[in-house]
């Protein structure tokens, strides 16, 4: 129990790298992943093709290939326009990696949850002298965050599981800084290591949890 609680304490300090990690991922995916919806919804053919293809190409792909091929790809694709980038940092190629893989999931639960909307809101948000960017700002928007937001709290919380895999580039976040305790003791402490790791990654995720919740609550009372 006094190694447990020690590797505890140990272990807190590193949890910044994993929030830094899986957040930056979530936003960026959201970035990215709204843009992808966006060309799914599109009437442009080649738009809808490519969206749909990289959708499917990630889904379709583990987290940790591409994190192997963000830190192993990239620095060679630059290499080839004689740019050096071996010298960035591990964690982002990280957050290229769960980029990816979180904007290519959230397109598909962007484009439900705004389909899910009634168009005739926007008519009626236009007969009501709003611009087209003033109703889905102010109309559309807020309705497709409620609907999508469950799923952008699974979203955020296998992120942050994911980002464990982190490790296997040489991050040290709380994964890695677990590694490098159990190598230290030669694994003799093996199963205290890893209680203490769940124990983190669980209570992150739980006031991650509790957090999308709390706002979906919020949410749901202003709409209705």
């Amino acid at each position: 129990m006094e190694f447990f609680l020690t590797t505890v304490l140990k272990l807190i300090p590193f949890l910044r790298v994993t929030i830094l990690i899986a957040f930056t991922s979530m936003a960026l995916g959201l970035i990215f992943g709204t843009l992808l919806a966006a060309m799914k919804l599109c009437r442009i053919k080649i738009f809808k093709t490519i969206a749909n293809l990289f959708t499917t190409f990630i889904r379709c792909t583990p987290v940790i290939v591409l994190i192997f091929l963000a830190y192993y790809g990239l620095p060679v694709l630059f290499g080839l326009a004689g740019i050096d980038i071996n010298g960035v940092s591990k964690i982002v190629f990280s957050i290229i990696a769960l980029t990816m893989y979180a904007s290519g999931t959230l397109s598909e639960i962007i484009r439900p949850a705004y389909l899910s909307v009634d168009k005739g809101q926007m008519e009626a948000a236009l007969m009501s002298a709003l611009t087209p960017a003033q109703a889905i700002r102010l109309i559309i928007l807020p309705q497709v965050v409620y609907v999508a937001l469950p799923n952008f709290g699974n979203m955020i919380i296998a992120l942050i599981q994911e980002s464990s895999l982190a490790y296997l580039i040489g991050v040290v976040d709380v994964m890695g800084q677990a590694k490098i305790i159990d190598n230290m003791s030669y694994g003799a402490h093996i199963i205290e290591v890893y209680f203490a790791v769940s124990l983190l990654y669980w209570l992150l995720s739980l006031v991650t949890g509790k957090c999308v919740d709390l706002l979906s609550g919020k949410m749901g009372k202003v709409l209705g």
